[in-house]
């Protein structure tokens, strides 16, 4: 196993840890748990989150790069585009370039780089049917750009399980606390870090309730409750991420996470 001592996460809200609460009001999500399990392997870990929520690609790469590369991570996770799929205008291979751009120069200076795929959201999210295009064809464009930076990737866009609504919260766009645990335990059978597996992607044993009346019910709730407000705030030139700084924004040892028991194993 190669030893890593300073570790860099650069993204949007899924990275930052929404859904994920830490236990103190704040998010721990998958980049922390990644960093507590690679702390607790090794002993030690220097870590640092740039994510901020609401950020599209070309603005992770503005914002985030250089403070990233400053830091000499020799770890990097750079996950982008669920932002880029839901604006008017979308070019999937300009986004990949972006991406492409940031894992080229955190590889030039000696980091081991990861990025992963968006899966289909159709299954937990019946009204982004239309953005199954986008999302297949962002998928497509950052293997590519992986494959030519020498990043690694993780396609949750090829495994059916990553679509189960079951990992993911309330408001469809975030994982929930079991849904960081499983993307943690694919990033560390990608980095093949000691016991970790491939069991991340094993579907779960009961099936999903078709039952029509809880279903409807659902997506009046989530209408409600996330849907018109989010289109309110887009139609009003907000985004989740105004006034909101990245939480982690320099290398501090992992210990110095808050301690959460981890009881959301995949």
């Amino acid at each position: 196993m190669a030893r890593f001592e300073r570790y860099v996460a650069l993204g949007d809200s899924t990275a930052e840890g929404l859904d994920d609460p830490d236990g103190n009001g704040g998010y721990r999500g998958w980049a922390d748990r990644l960093a507590e399990r690679i702390a607790r392997q090794q002993g030690s870990l220097l870590y640092a989150n740039l994510a901020v929520r609401g950020r599209k690609t070309r603005e992770i790469l503005e914002q985030q790069l250089e403070p990233a590369l400053a830091m000499r991570p020799d770890l990097a996770l750079v996950v982008s585009g669920t932002n880029d799929i839901l604006r008017p205008r979308f070019d999937p291979e300009a986004v990949a370039a972006d991406l492409e751009t940031m894992q080229r120069a955190l590889i030039a200076q000696g980091a081991t780089v990861l990025s992963f795929t968006l899966p289909d959201l159709t299954p937990v999210m019946p009204l982004a049917r239309p953005l199954r295009d986008r999302i297949q064809a962002l998928a497509r464009a950052f293997a590519k750009a992986s494959a030519r930076s020498g990043a690694l990737l993780v396609d949750f866009a090829a495994h059916p399980v990553a679509s189960d609504r079951r990992l993911w919260s309330e408001d469809r766009l975030h994982a929930n606390a079991l849904g960081h645990a499983r993307i943690a335990e694919a990033l560390a059978h990608a980095l093949a870090l000691p016991d970790s597996s491939a069991d991340w992607a094993k579907p779960f044993p009961e099936p999903l309730s078709k039952a029509a009346l809880p279903i409807v019910r659902a997506e009046l709730r989530w209408t409600r409750r996330y849907l018109l407000p989010w289109l309110w705030r887009h139609a009003a030139g907000r985004s989740s991420g105004d006034g909101i700084t990245a939480k982690r924004p320099t290398l501090k040892p992992v210990d110095s996470l808050s301690a959460v028991p981890d009881r959301t194993a995949p």
